[in-house]
């Protein structure tokens, strides 16, 4: 018998960084193998799944415009190197005999489906997996701020970003060791903190839409489906405040 749940359908945003592995750049098949193997497992437990994954790991907009790229073409280049990413994952899941769709909001049919909101919905009361790459489709947003609208146009319970972390800290634990972990957090918590989980804008639409997000470790086998199941090590952040129990 399958762990228990109580969420039916939920977008996983994974951070582009996610899929490097030990490595500082590029895609590491064997971390994209484990990640789908992570998806399967989920998509075994008769959840309904939508993906929306990053682009770091290839191109990051906003670091190319800070050293002098115009900034609405750096993050087309990003948004790209996002597509590039969704097709890597999409032939992992494959493999695994997972049914998946890639859908981009920016239309390239050679490559992929272009992301339509009632397509999406179809593809995932089927079974598949969608992905969703591409960002918005729009530069100035990042693809944080893609996951929440994504969630919130699917009709998701539960927004969950996959980091190479297991939870939100007061600083990067990479280079604070003494950095203070948060086992739970209120929205308006992490804007007045600063925390940059996720930008302002996510933070926003996914309070005003009352989708709570679960920040855990994509690297760690399983994580995906044990935090489902409440189990692991995972920080919330919903409407309630860090001091209320669980």
């Amino acid at each position: 018998m399958p762990p228990s749940t109580k969420y039916r359908r939920v977008l996983l945003k994974i951070s582009g960084e996610a899929l490097m592995g030990a490595g500082n750049y590029g895609i590491d098949l064997p971390t994209v193998n484990c990640i789908a193997a992570d998806i399967k497992s989920v998509c075994d437990m008769g959840i309904e799944t939508a993906i929306v994954v990053g682009g770091g790991n290839i191109f990051r907009g906003l670091s190319a415009s800070e050293a002098g790229m115009e900034r609405a073409t750096a993050d087309y280049m990003g948004m790209l190197a996002t597509v590039m990413n969704a097709l890597a994952l999409q032939t992992s899941l494959e493999q695994l005999e997972v049914e998946t769709r890639v859908m981009s909001a920016i239309p390239m049919p050679s490559v992929c489906e272009q992301y339509i909101r009632r397509r999406a919905l179809r593809h995932m009361t089927r079974g598949r997996v969608v992905i969703c790459a591409a960002g918005t489709g729009n530069p100035f947003f990042t693809t944080d701020t893609a996951a929440a609208l994504r969630a919130t146009e699917l009709g998701c319970d539960v927004l969950l970003k996959g980091t190479q972390v297991d939870g939100v800290y007061s600083a990067d634990p990479k280079t604070t060791p003494d950095a203070e972990r948060y086992d739970r957090l209120d929205y308006l918590e992490v804007l007045s903190r600063d925390l940059k989980v996720m930008d302002a804008s996510a933070i926003a639409l996914t309070r005003e839409n009352r989708i709570p997000i679960l920040v855990f470790s994509i690297n760690q086998p399983g994580s995906f489906t044990n935090v489902l199941c409440g189990e692991g090590s995972y920080t919330i952040i919903d409407h309630l405040s860090a001091g209320e129990c669980l």
